[in-house]
């Protein structure tokens, strides 16, 4: 049975680095002006971060770890493995397996405005780059260690399909996963059978059709395809400021000793002050989010009076019903709630106290990207509504790197277990 259980278990590894030893590390690289541009801050900024004045936050150690690894490695250095990156969206998935090591070689998706992003930040040039997975022969796909896929989730129908024919003989997944995005995944596993798959999902997806999807999916990667798999739900919170449960599935093609209890998860994540414009200054103005010479949020983003009136309203009526439903008003020391997809339409979910008697605002863009973890260049070319549904459909980025870099070790086992013949367990302390 898949090991399925929330994040609240303590680590069993040691601590991720903080991100003032990584910043004194890039800082032997490169020089504070040098930093300053690369990271969008003010080289002030970087001499209060090393003197400790101010904090240097979390969401800086990606790109620092980044940096540090670019300058410090051959341009020619081969990745630790390989991997395929299916309904990509804008690459949070991509993002955390590169800076676990690998190197993507194929990518699905097929959104246009997703696709504008990720090829702004990721390029598509030396790779396979499809929109719609679906009509794709397997065939066509190339050679991977890992398949990551961060699937939608799609009632399963469970009669009335014809059976296909993967890996010489009739697979049971295809008459149980035809018509569903799910089935795509397991059909290219049954055909290239890679070292392992990572799959994300909404927690939900346990209890989906009275967990009958979860079953199903389960079976399939298990029974039908023969992978050793491990599930857990983690909440985002260990990383970011926003608590963002997820259900992660974890598949070996061999039997490796993979365990969820190797994840590097910190034990307490950071709070909102780590992902917020700090409107003093001390951050370039990026515009069209901040603006003069304090960075001060664009007034675009502030509430109109009627609509925060409307919030209001909604809010206790729901209260005087019973009902939890509301807004979530945050300050600088909160932990959000979930970005979600709608958070174009009115913010509701996570707005930002401006203060006693002052309109609340929404997060600008850039401040989503920070709450799901991509690196501080991250760069954002589409609109304000197309960007909020496309940060609020991602991954938090630190947790598919926490669980990538869990992977590495058992995937180079295997990669050396085909040249040599020899399977060599990891050892984790």
């Amino acid at each position: 049975m898949c090991d399925i259980m929330s994040s609240g278990m303590p680590s069993t590894r040691t601590e991720p680095v903080s991100p003032l030893v990584l910043l004194s590390q890039a800082r032997e690289l490169f020089t504070q002006r040098d930093l300053a541009a690369r990271l969008r801050v003010t080289a002030r900024t970087i001499g209060r971060w090393e003197k400790q004045e101010t904090e240097c936050p979390i969401f800086l150690a990606a790109a620092l770890r980044d940096m540090i690894r670019s300058d410090a490695r051959p341009a020619a250095n081969p990745a630790n493995f390989t991997f395929i990156d299916l309904f990509a969206g804008i690459g949070g998935m991509r993002a955390g397996f590169e800076q676990a090591g690998g190197r993507c070689v194929f990518t699905s998706e097929w959104n246009h405005w997703c696709r504008k992003t990720y090829v702004e930040n990721f390029g598509s040039e030396g790779e396979n780059f499809v929109g719609d997975i679906v009509p794709v022969p397997a065939d066509d796909i190339p050679d991977h260690d890992v398949l990551v896929a961060g699937f939608p989730c799609q009632p399963f129908s469970i009669a009335g399909v014809s059976k296909k024919n993967a890996l010489g003989r009739p697979h049971g997944f295809a008459c149980t996963t035809q018509g569903t995005l799910f089935f795509d995944v397991a059909r290219i596993i049954a055909a290239k059978r890679p070292k392992a798959f990572l799959l994300e999902n909404v927690k939900n997806l346990l209890s989906h059709n009275g967990g009958q999807t979860f079953q199903i999916i389960r079976e399939t990667l298990r029974e039908e395809l023969g992978y050793h798999v491990e599930a857990r739900v983690i909440d985002g919170a260990r990383f970011v400021p926003q608590h963002r449960e997820r259900i992660l599935i974890v598949g070996f093609r061999e039997k490796v000793g993979f365990t969820f209890d190797d994840l590097r998860l910190p034990e307490e994540g950071p709070r909102l002050r780590s992902i917020l414009h700090p409107e003093d200054g001390s951050e370039d103005p990026e515009e069209p989010y901040t603006a003069g010479p304090k960075g001060k949020v664009n007034s675009k983003y502030v509430l109109s009076d009627k609509l925060w009136a409307y919030l209001q309203a909604y809010a206790e009526k729901h209260r005087a019903a019973g009902n939890g439903f509301g807004f979530g008003l945050v300050d600088r020391n909160s932990v959000a709630r979930t970005l979600s997809a709608r958070y174009h339409k009115d913010g509701s979910e996570i707005l930002v106290s401006r203060g006693k008697g002052k309109n609340p605002r929404r997060l600008t863009p850039r401040e989503c990207a920070r709450l799901m973890g991509f690196p501080a260049g991250f760069r954002i070319t589409v609109s304000d509504t197309q960007a909020y549904k496309q940060f609020g459909n991602s991954v938090v980025v630190p947790v598919i790197r926490a669980v990538a870099q869990a992977m590495e070790p058992h995937i180079r086992a295997l990669r050396q277990y085909e040249q040599t013949g020899v399977l060599e367990m990891p050892l984790f302390g």
